[in-house]
């Protein structure tokens, strides 16, 4: 992450999500973009300083997993120059903490997300990425990263699952030098 990036701190214990948490999963997409040196697209969350994610984002109705990847990826960065490469097999899931799921994010309605991940090369120029092509911007800027470096940087809460995408892309990304 960028130097200005600080690391997330791990949540309290009493902020951890609950294992048996009877309400349902939101269904979503995530997207890896990457550069032509295998590099990874991150934002830093408008509504989080400090926070860095990939896009990713629900699924419509109507929608395939595919087509809610290629929708979000515009809607969060302005790409429309990329080229799908893979998707993960599995859907992965991550469980909220208590303080998001009890009502902040989704009306408290689901207890976290499972996710079809999608790989995406970037085949235009670092100046097609527009974060206000489409409002409500997420991102106020954006990086690209090793994945290594991703994936440490992300918030606790959501490290197994790009752990779990990286591996499933271990030969598309490029690692830290």
């Amino acid at each position: 992450m960028p130097e200005d990036a600080p690391g997330v701190a791990p949540e309290a214990a009493e902020d951890a999500a609950v294992a048996d948490d009877p309400r349902p999963f939101r269904r979503g997409v995530g997207i890896v973009l990457l550069n032509p040196d295998g590099l990874v697209f991150v934002g830093q969350r408008l509504d989080m300083p400090g926070a860095w994610q990939m896009p990713q984002g629900g699924i419509d109705g109507g929608e395939t997993p595919a087509q809610a990847a290629v929708r979000e990826l515009f809607e969060e960065t302005g790409v429309r120059e990329a080229r799908l490469l893979a998707e993960t097999r599995d859907w992965l899931s991550y469980d909220l903490p208590r303080s998001l799921s009890t009502g902040r994010l989704w009306k408290g309605r689901f207890r976290g997300q499972t996710q079809k991940w999608f790989a995406f090369r970037f085949t235009g120029r670092d100046e097609d990425i527009d974060l206000a092509a489409h409002l409500p911007q997420e991102f106020c800027t954006w990086a690209w990263q090793p994945a290594d470096q991703v994936a440490a940087a992300i918030v606790p809460f959501k490290q197994p699952v790009y752990q779990q995408v990286f591996a499933a892309f271990a030969d598309l990304v490029r690692p830290a030098a």
